[in-house]
């Protein structure tokens, strides 16, 4: 049996960049000619994709198999939970759901998926020769290292070294190293072979001192320090982030006077797949901001209510914050703005929201926000599939993916927003979403509709078009290969390459 070559990527703690570090590292490898592939055994995360087969696994592991060029498979991530609620969340296995569970129930549960797990990366390290396996949190957490199947117990399976990323731009990076190896057992700390600072901004010689002491008092190598990037400007990487919208994006503007589209993106609870707004966002005539209070809802040409894992509750929270309210008297003035509701958001347009089997929250029944005539009904088992797509009105192409519980049936005269040509690789003939109010009112099921270039450009050239504005041409707005190839150029000029490899040779 081929048996691949492994490094396995954990961090000091959640948002430390290890997803974004094997990003790279899969880039990197596949120039340097390997077959590559990533792999995280359980991933906690609100923004999934749904792979060719119709299966639901991290959006982080589908980025990083676009790192590596290769088709995302839910052998990536064999577990993805999708929280529900504090204490609850929704568990899917090899893509599928398969209950919802509290945190106690989980762990009950771990055992028997800790086999599964092992299964998808044996099968994955048949078929490639190197994986770069990332962790979850911290390998230290006291609390959850019994039961741990992400991490360093994951690693000794596959006989994986350990990186150890920390991050700088949070403080304490070398207290956070040293103390990660302190609450291992000595076992576990002989797992560590390298680590890296991440987020780095200033001059590396300030760093010096730093490292020094480091690999004195650890006996590690710092593999290397890799500098804080920006998104926006021309030498600036754009990369998504995995489960939280950056803290600039909630920033206030002064809008008036300026030149361009407003887009308010309503941040709900238990929103999920924001990603689907990324390539909107990069749009040279985009203002995109995400809305938590009516006071910040001022001057927008559009409005998005995006997806979420929990349509019941986030729908409440519209309607108890005064956003529900807002949103209607703006909707009832004349020409402006659009509404657009994605997948949950959607849901929350019609009339009513049935969930007879309490399948998102424990509420049955509840009303939506009326704004169309359409009811929506969760049943027990998840749409999952990719779908090829033309705008009911314009033609224009669009393809995604479709991920949802709830049916939703137009009780009205509403017209459907999309024709659905393909799903899951076959020809069909249906409709999706529901476009309404002289084309103002517009709702969809299909995550991802923005990341079509033409269909894109030519909706916010309407809306330039309605404010006496000049069409700006079609063009693509950023290429996802481009910045991995950007960010894996990074990461490449400061990380000792050759010690990684090394590393990775001699195994654990």
């Amino acid at each position: 049996m081929n048996r691949a070559k492994t490094v396995h990527i954990c961090g000091t703690g959640s948002g430390v960049g290890k997803s974004v570090i094997v990003s790279a590292l899969c880039r990197i490898f596949l120039q340097d000619g390997h077959k590559v592939c990533p792999f995280k055994a359980q991933n906690m995360a609100l923004n999934s994709f749904v792979t060719k087969e119709g299966g639901e696994i991290g959006r982080a592991q589908a980025f990083q198999a676009e790192a590596c060029r290769i088709e995302p498979h839910v052998d990536m991530n064999p577990i993805l939970m999708k929280p529900t609620a504090d204490k609850h969340a929704q568990v899917i296995v090899h893509g599928k759901p398969i209950a919802n569970m509290s945190a106690l129930r989980y762990i009950r549960h771990k055992k028997r998926l800790s086999k599964e797990v092992f299964g998808s990366f044996d099968r994955l390290r048949k078929k490639y020769e190197l994986i770069v396996m990332e962790g979850a949190g911290s390998p230290a957490e006291i609390n959850l290292k019994a039961h741990d199947i992400v991490n360093l117990k994951m690693a000794r399976y596959a006989g994986a070294p350990v990186v150890l990323v920390g991050d700088i731009d949070k403080g304490g990076v070398f207290a956070s190293l040293v103390g990660t190896l302190e609450l291992l057992e000595r076992e576990e700390r002989e797992q560590i072979k390298g680590f890296i600072i991440n987020k780095f901004r200033g001059d590396i010689k300030l760093l010096k001192p730093g490292i020094d002491f480091l690999e004195k008092r650890t006996g590690i190598k710092v593999l290397g320090v890799i500098p804080y990037f920006h998104p926006s400007g021309r030498s600036g990487i754009r990369i998504s982030e995995e489960d939280s919208v950056p803290l600039d994006n909630f920033k206030g503007s002064d809008r008036a006077g300026r030149r361009k589209l407003n887009i308010d993106v309503i941040y709900l609870p238990h929103i999920s797949n924001f990603t689907d707004f990324d390539a909107l966002e990069k749009e040279p005539d985009v203002n995109l901001r995400y809305i938590k209070n009516p006071e910040a809802l001022n001057r927008p040409d559009i409005i998005i209510i995006p997806g979420t894992k929990n349509t019941v509750n986030d729908l409440r929270y519209l309607k108890e914050s005064g956003l529900a309210k807002k949103i209607i008297g703006l909707m009832g003035k004349d020409a402006l703005p659009i509404l657009m509701g994605i997948c949950g958001g959607f849901q929350m347009l019609g009339t009513r929201i049935r969930d007879p089997h309490r399948t998102e929250s424990s509420q049955k029944e509840t009303n939506g926000l009326g704004m169309l005539k359409m009811e929506t009904v969760f049943g027990r088992d998840k749409v999952l599939s990719q779908v090829k797509a033309k705008e009911a009105s314009s033609g224009l192409d669009v393809s995604g993916y479709e991920i949802h519980h709830g049916r939703s049936r137009n009780t009205g005269k509403h017209s459907p927003a999309f024709n659905i040509i393909e799903r899951k690789g076959k020809a069909v003939r249906d409709t999706d979403g529901i476009i309404a109010m002289d084309d103002r009112l517009f709702g969809t099921y299909i995550h991802g509709i923005f990341d079509a270039n033409a269909f894109r450009r030519d909706l916010l050239n309407r809306i330039r078009a309605k404010k006496c504005w000049a069409p700006l041409v079609n063009k693509a707005s950023f290429d996802p290969d481009h910045e991995l190839d950007k960010l894996a150029g990074l990461v490449r000029k400061n990380i000792d390459m050759k010690c990684l490899y090394k590393i990775i040779k001699n195994g654990d």
